[in-house]
């Protein structure tokens, strides 16, 4: 669901400043205008505050084993986020809204007892204009994996309460308009959580330098009133997490001198397929 949205978003938006150049100056306005909302409606005055990876992780350290480079997905750290909080939970419960070609679940599922994948189906993606080939590769990654359950459906009338069941770690990554954000984040605390339960958002931010302030105000406007200050911004990704438990920050301020570097070992592997 969360590449659907990007695809159709980019293409048309390509196409109308190719068009129009001087629409460039709406879609600057666009995100002044979500930062003005997030000000007057939910008091926020400046970014989420930051948490460092390893704040969460002491000595972080995750290998990734199956990751492509390609378009639509997560950064590598993103999902390292995400496989770091599964290995601090014991039989971790795992669901994600948005499977893409399933490589979030698919290194989730290493580590966690249990993992479930919400996303349209194929018929449904059919059903929106997108090619028959882009449709088969929802799932790439994680279709065959008998650990992995897949749901299909729209996130905003999927039975949630339905699955019977709390879950200790969700990753919010569908559809990044406002309304979609909104619905997510208020049916996953309203059905999904438990009081220990960790929820992290893709794409809070367009980078891990600059947030994304319509998913930002999405974040709040479906957040239960009173949990606010337990929203966080992760360094270096472009995540934001909700924390049962408070956590040690920092202030984001661009452009970001680095304190920290990765290192990183790519490994090529070829699939059968």
């Amino acid at each position: 669901m969360a590449l659907i949205s990007k695809i159709k978003k980019i293409q048309q938006g390509l196409l109308m400043l190719a068009k129009n150049p001087w629409l460039l100056n709406h879609i600057l306005a666009d995100d002044s205008r979500w930062w003005q909302e997030i000000k007057t409606n939910y008091n926020f005055q400046k970014p989420l505050p930051q948490v460092r990876l390893d704040t969460l992780f002491p000595d972080f350290s995750e290998t990734l084993n199956c990751f492509s480079f390609l378009g639509g997905g997560s950064l590598p750290t993103d999902i390292a986020l995400l496989t770091g909080l599964a290995q601090k939970i014991d039989n971790c419960k795992y669901f994600e809204i948005g499977t893409w070609r399933g490589e979030s679940v698919i290194n989730v599922a290493e580590y966690a007892g249990e993992s479930h994948t919400l996303n349209l189906s194929r018929e449904e993606i059919k059903a929106l204009g997108l090619p028959t080939a882009y449709a088969k590769l929802h799932g790439y990654f994680s279709k065959e994996n008998k650990n992995i359950q897949h749901h299909y459906g729209d996130s905003r009338h999927f039975d949630y309460a339905g699955l019977n069941q709390k879950f200790d770690l969700i990753f919010i990554d569908g559809d990044h308009r406002f309304d979609f954000v909104k619905n997510d984040t208020e049916k996953v605390f309203q059905f999904l959580t438990h009081e220990n339960s960790i929820v992290v958002w893709h794409d809070y931010a367009y980078n891990p330098e600059k947030p994304r302030p319509e998913v930002f105000a999405g974040i709040l406007a479906g957040l239960p009133k009173g949990l606010e200050e337990n929203l966080y911004h992760v360094e270096n990704t472009m995540c934001a997490i909700y924390s049962p438990v408070k956590l040690a920050t920092q202030e984001l301020i661009t452009p970001v001198k680095p304190s920290h570097v990765f290192k990183v070992k790519i490994e090529q592997r070829f699939l059968n397929r």
